[in-house]
């Protein structure tokens, strides 16, 4: 291996310097200039040393000139670097190796999350495999910085590995949300089609944007209620909003024929749009009536429908907890979802 963890180098299209700092596969390094890290192959670097060993020997041919103190010209005062925000983003870095027949494939994906915006973000970071949580961590991420997170072995992308992140500002402003909720699924066929692109384009790294700006605190506008009564409206007691409100139910059957009629001649992705909502529907009516638990059933089919409602419950804050286990009424066909409250 030619360069070594800690190794000085140059940039050759930038003449920068800076260190490698890791060493992603027999092509490629990570390497750090003024504190901002990035892949580079190792046919775009080179020992400063040796650049500069070059670059005397073609000075060398050239006639030293003599020059004085009081005729060194004065530096140029260089206008700042301005850095433009493009938003925050999850980056892969594929690991390549060779197998035994000499076939390049992918070990691992490097999984960085880059910030490129002028605000420091803290952040909760849970990494799913097959819906199940695999690794989960606290942290903060600077303006214009990335954080190296974890590797994924690259076999377990074929269980459809999702990254949930939960953001808050590092400085609190309030006319800031208190949090922002994000998250992203690969699907294993996407993956391969990336990867595919990124070598075409010949690029080290492919990644996603989570979100371009940190989203506002909505402010309600006020209304004079006094005005809308007199002018005949009812106005309703927010403190009896429940009396209002659509009964909730502690078990819905999520199964289509129990939903419409006329479902035979809808498409898959029809039906569950369909399920899915009716399941929001029920859902938020047992949050807002405080209720402790709520089953859902989903059936077993396919599971398309339950890995669908599962993937909403693991990021819902008032969810203590769910569970899909056999029972007498429903078999392996229903999810129980068990609430908590502040």
């Amino acid at each position: 291996m030619k360069y070594q963890i800690g190794d000085d180098i140059i940039v050759l299209h930038s003449n920068e310097e800076g260190k490698v700092i890791d060493i992603i596969d027999d092509k490629m390094v990570m390497i750090e200039i003024r504190g901002v890290k990035f892949p580079a192959y190792m046919d775009q670097i080179d020992f400063p040393y040796f650049y500069r060993f070059s670059k005397k020997k073609i000075v060398a041919e050239v006639k030293p000139v003599k020059t004085f103190i009081d005729n060194i010209p004065k530096e140029k005062p260089q206008p700042n670097q301005i850095k433009t925000p493009e938003g925050v983003w999850l980056v892969f870095i594929p690991k390549f190796s060779f197998d035994e027949f000499d076939d390049e494939v992918v070990d691992s994906l490097k999984v960085h999350l880059v910030n490129k915006t002028n605000v420091g973000y803290k952040f909760t970071y849970e990494n799913q495999l097959a819906l199940k949580t695999h690794f989960q961590f606290q942290n903060e991420v600077m303006p214009f910085h990335d954080f190296y997170i974890h590797d994924i072995a690259f076999e377990n992308v074929n269980d459809s590995p999702g990254f949930n992140f939960d953001f808050s500002l590092s400085k609190p402003d309030k006319l800031k949300n208190d949090h922002f909720e994000t998250s992203l699924k690969l699907k294993p066929k996407q993956v391969f089609q990336r990867i595919e692109q990124m070598k075409q384009s010949n690029e080290p790294t492919f990644s996603y944007k989570l979100f371009d700006e940190y989203p506002n605190r909505v402010f309600e506008e006020y209304f004079d209620l006094g005005k809308l009564a007199n002018k005949g409206f009812k106005i309703y007691d927010a403190s009896r909003i429940k009396e209002h409100l659509e009964p909730a139910r502690t078990v819905v059957d999520l199964h289509i024929e129990k939903l419409i009629d006329d479902w035979q001649g809808k498409s898959s992705l029809e039906i569950l749009n369909i399920q899915l909502k009716e399941f929001e529907k029920w859902y938020h009516l047992a949050v807002t009536h405080k209720q402790q638990a709520f089953t859902v059933i989903h059936g077993v089919g396919k599971g398309k429908l339950k890995e669908e409602i599962h993937s909403l419950l693991k990021v819902r804050k008032e969810v203590k907890s769910f569970i899909n286990q056999y029972t007498n009424s429903f078999g392996y066909g229903a999810t129980e979802i068990f609430f908590q409250y502040k």
